[in-house]
């Protein structure tokens, strides 16, 4: 993979490795964990709900161990065959985990956290992490979230942590390799990820979309990439934001064009970014009513 998702490593072929999957209600914070341990950006974050939509693998490789961490959907009731897809995912990450991360926000109501983790009927040990502790000014509520979680038969152990802050990450790594097994390291490469590029991009473009929209609009949204080419001075990129109604892709346009205008520069800066070259990007407004309860339709847009 180009750019920032590569790494160049030497390792012995014993060492710590295993599968370290992410779990938790919607805006958890698990995407912005995700990125703070691998020091890339690997997940696109929102303020929103449900800005995940499929589970990501970042790979984690030093010498002493390998991590293939997984960022999952937030956990919710599904309503539409895409919350379906996005639900498969979480239970596909459920059956090879080798150490779960139960991730909730501290502000969160614990008992309703508890039902949910309560309902993964978790295979693999797990540590509960208590996210945004930054925000709680009361240190009594941490230590009565710690207690309550610590008693509870999924949970092996509960770390407080601030994943934006990267507060308490330096422990959390050390106890997720504890519990990791020796074997040899099951990415031989230098990849930070099983993930196509392309899909990184479509990402990239799908957290503008996130954050220029409001209301229900970003839900209504995806991103398909349909033509990625790398020539020798840039890279040009043509994608497709598709969304279910007339009304939906003249917002996304805005007056003139101008609000498309907006997303596509926002989008080629990051894009650039990550990539660390030159992007020529073209974006182009398509309406497929109900989508999102399409098969066809999901199977196209990578929604397996």
């Amino acid at each position: 993979m180009p750019g920032t998702l590569a790494r160049h490593f030497f390792w012995a072929y014993m060492m710590k490795t295993g599968f370290v999957n992410i779990f938790g209600k919607p805006n958890a914070g698990k995407s912005t964990l995700l990125n703070a341990l691998m020091g890339e950006k690997m997940a696109i974050v929102s303020h929103k709900v449900q800005t995940t939509r499929h589970r990501i693998k970042a790979i984690l490789t030093e010498k002493e161990y390998q991590i293939i961490f997984s960022d999952t959907p937030g956990i919710i009731d599904p309503r539409y065959k895409l919350h379906e897809k996005m639900m498969q995912a979480v239970k596909g990450s459920l059956e090879d985990a080798d150490l779960a991360l139960l991730m909730l926000d501290a502000q969160d109501n614990h008992e309703e956290v508890h039902q949910v983790f309560s309902s993964l009927r978790l295979k693999s040990p797990a540590i509960v992490l208590i996210n945004k502790i930054d925000t709680v000014k009361d240190l009594l509520k941490l230590e009565v979230l710690k207690t309550f979680f610590s008693a509870q038969d999924y949970s092996k152990d509960v770390i407080l942590i601030s994943a934006l802050k990267k507060t308490g990450l330096d422990n959390l790594l050390k106890r997720i390799l504890e519990f990791l097994p020796e074997g040899q390291p099951f990415y031989e490469g230098d990849d930070l990820s099983d993930m196509p590029t392309k899909f990184f991009v479509s990402e990239l473009i799908r957290e503008k979309i996130f954050q220029l929209y409001h209301e229900e609009l970003p839900y209504h949204a995806t991103v398909l990439v349909q033509e990625f080419k790398e020539k020798t001075t840039l890279t040009k990129i043509s994608a497709d934001i598709i969304v279910q109604r007339e009304t939906q892709k003249g917002i996304i346009l805005g007056e003139q064009g101008s609000m498309i205008k907006q997303l596509g520069t926002l989008a080629r800066k990051d894009i650039e970014a990550f990539l660390d070259r030159k992007v020529f990007l073209e974006l182009f407004v398509k309406v497929r009513p109900k989508w999102r309860d399409n098969e066809t339709h999901l199977r196209e847009y990578g929604y397996q």
